[in-house]
């Protein structure tokens, strides 16, 4: 309150001497060598007090400290100072909230500005987020040292951003982490083979690994907008490989590489259709000048194109070495059903030989009949 303030008033003048000398580490506040840099309506009304005294500001009785004697007074003489109507500190007006016609102190601001927190990645000028983090966290804990000021607190706009920054990465993994595991178990549901769920699972959990690994190649950084499209991602992947993954245990026969064959077969086309169709859907956004647009057409072309390399590329490998067993209700292997067919059909030769040689005598003299039927109408 007020007569907190007041009973601080040396203290609070003299706070520039606290934030001197931290611009070149956490906090990162500048050096208070400006009113740009440094504003505080204490330290400008004892300034003028000791150079022009209270004539002009309610000439009011000042101690031997340079104050006025009593809070009353402090209040006339803060309130003639901070007049916006020609005051000497009307500048100040802004920083100080009073309750009423001015019948007591309710806060005041001091205004501190931090240095310029910037790096520079591939000739581009980018927020240091891990050094804006450093100078929040920083500035909090300076503050709540100061145990013989009243309560304060630091707040700047920045803050909100930087507090997204604080907490992107843990939110990045958790999200993308969750999401993985939720797509693991509805494939595992919807399948019914652990393993072959597992390598869908981890199929995808690759192709997530790949599109950062691209992000940073292309420059495009973690923030709110980049980590909702990653965890699109795990469900835009999820397509390419649950597809070939089912379709391989539906494939009879002990012959992996078979079975990855014949799901290649039947659904390959179907899978690359879809992620063609898929990346026609954003590529004109690929050429916007909008961050959120560029980006989200950047992140969806790099998840259809790995999606589909994954599912098409990687995963039939990987189930050809250590795909499971199929299903029970799986489809007998092509090859053994023509093998069988041709079985079938040398096993009744084999039964039925008369019958054979009985047919190809027909057949043998229905050809001689044609050729006597030629020859005689041939005649003049």
């Amino acid at each position: 309150n007020g007569m907190k303030i007041y009973n601080n008033r040396e203290e609070l003048a003299a706070l520039d001497s606290r934030v001197t000398g931290l611009s070149d580490k956490p906090p990162y506040i500048a050096e208070p060598t400006s009113d740009s840099t440094y504003q505080n309506v204490m330290t400008g009304l004892k300034q003028y007090l000791a150079t022009e005294g209270s004539a002009a500001v309610g000439g009011v009785e000042l101690g031997e400290d340079g104050w006025p004697t009593n809070y009353d007074d402090f209040l006339l003489t803060l309130k003639m100072y901070a007049d916006p109507r020609g005051g000497p500190g009307s500048k100040y007006q802004g920083d100080i909230a009073v309750e009423g016609e001015w019948e007591d102190l309710a806060a005041y601001k001091v205004n501190l500005e931090y240095v310029r927190l910037t790096k520079e990645f591939r000739g581009e000028v980018l927020d240091d987020a891990s050094r804006q983090i450093e100078a929040m966290d920083a500035t909090r804990e300076m503050v709540e040292s100061w145990n013989d000021l009243q309560p304060a607190f630091p707040y700047s706009a920045q803050f909100i951003a930087i507090e997204g920054f604080k907490i992107i990465g843990s939110e990045l993994y958790r999200n993308v982490g969750l999401a993985i595991a939720c797509v693991g178990v509805i494939v595992f549901l919807t399948i019914g083979n652990f393993l072959a769920a597992l390598i869908i699972t981890m199929n995808v959990a690759f192709c997530i690994v790949e599109i950062l690994g691209f992000m940073y190649a292309l420059g495009i950084v973690i923030d709110s907008v980049s980590v909702i499209n990653i965890v699109l991602a795990v469900g835009l992947s999820i397509d390419y490989s649950a597809h070939i993954g089912h379709c391989f245990m539906v494939k009879g026969g002990d012959s992996r590489d078979a079975r990855a064959t014949e799901a290649l077969a039947d659904m390959g086309s179907s899978v690359l259709n879809g992620a063609v169709s898929t990346f026609l859907a954003v590529f004109i956004l690929l050429f916007s000048k909008s961050y959120v647009f560029k980006t989200l057409s950047t992140q969806f072309a790099l998840t259809v194109c790995l999606g589909v390399v994954h599912g098409l590329v990687l995963l039939p490998v990987i189930l050809s070495l250590i795909g499971p067993k199929p299903f029970a209700s799986a489809e007998p292997p092509r090859k053994a059903e023509s093998i069988e067919m041709t079985k079938s059909n040398n096993a009744e030769e084999a039964i039925y030989p008369e019958q054979t040689d009985d047919k190809q005598e027909e057949e043998e003299n229905g050809d001689s009949e044609v050729q006597e039927d030629t020859f005689v109408d041939d005649k003049p």
